[in-house]
């Protein structure tokens, strides 16, 4: 891999190795990467990834995640964005909103989010009209 200068051209590598946050690891910040994202520690912040994103048992994500399919162990709070499949586990806590094609839950898992769901899913903006009221029997 040298060019003509004999000189090492940079190597880059879409979608490679996974990428991790250590358990005990807390990090401010924003994160983009290409490839899989494992947290087991703590992110204050964002992550946008063209790849998977797993937030372990003892993980949490407090921020926005853009990424094509999530699997939640532990915890999260903002903004969700997952193009294909979110699953959740029965250990993950779920705050915030989230926006999602397909949508899998396992029993136990806490889910306390507005949610969207489907291909090009839109969320509805609440109205007087359309507020969740107690069905009138006639």
């Amino acid at each position: 891999m040298f060019s003509d200068n004999k000189k090492p051209r940079p190597m880059t590598e879409f979608g490679g190795q996974p990428n991790r946050i250590e358990k005990n690891t807390k990090i401010k910040g924003d994160i983009t990467s290409e490839a899989d994202f494992r947290i087991d520690g703590k992110l204050e912040g964002n992550v946008k990834t063209s790849g998977k994103v797993v937030i372990g048992k003892d993980g949490y994500i407090n921020g926005k995640v853009e990424c094509v399919n999530a699997d939640i162990e532990g915890k999260f709070n903002g903004e969700l964005l997952v193009k294909d499949l979110l699953s959740l586990k029965s250990s993950a806590t779920i705050e915030g909103t989230v926006s999602v094609a397909k949508l899998a839950v396992e029993p136990g898992a806490t889910f306390n989010a507005a949610c969207t769901m489907g291909k090009g899913a839109v969320a509805v903006p609440k109205t007087e009209s359309n507020k969740n009221e107690p069905a009138k029997v006639s």
